[in-house]
């Protein structure tokens, strides 16, 4: 199933190859203030390929807080936050919103809760490299 997604003015735009088609795609509400207050709903497949585009690299604003072991890609022009990304060990992981999704048919996510409060770093991190998109490409951001 070939997923496609953007920001509001499409700046920043992805396209997530999720092989095989999924039953279901698990879509997790992060509980962490910056997502509750943004409206972040995360999902991925590890072994999904992940394209992203950004049409103006200046427009885009990557936000780390906490562990600063994640950037948040949020687009300067409307706000929204389609793609976080994380660097373990040299390779490049990422997570995609839900909410920026295109055509994508509702039933087809299994919407639940995530709360990592207190994971330790290495725990987190390992965590990510597991359950994270492994094969992520960005063209048009620096």
């Amino acid at each position: 199933m070939l997923i496609q997604g953007q920001c509001h003015c499409g700046n920043i735009a992805f396209t997530l190859d999720w092989a095989p088609d999924p039953e279901f795609i698990p879509a997790r509400a992060c509980g962490c203030s910056f997502c509750v207050k943004h409206g972040g709903v995360w999902t991925s497949n590890p072994d999904g390929v992940l394209k992203v585009v950004v049409k103006d690299a200046g427009l885009v604003s990557r936000y780390a807080f906490g562990t600063r072991t994640a950037e948040f890609h949020v687009c300067a022009r409307c706000g929204v936050v389609p793609v976080v990304s994380s660097r373990i060990d040299g390779h490049l992981y990422a997570v995609v919103n839900v909410n920026a999704f295109e055509d994508v048919a509702p039933d087809l996510l299994r919407h639940g809760v995530a709360d990592f409060e207190g994971e330790a770093t290495d725990a987190r991190l390992a965590r990510r490299a597991r359950n994270w998109i492994a094969d992520v490409r960005f063209s048009g951001h620096d």
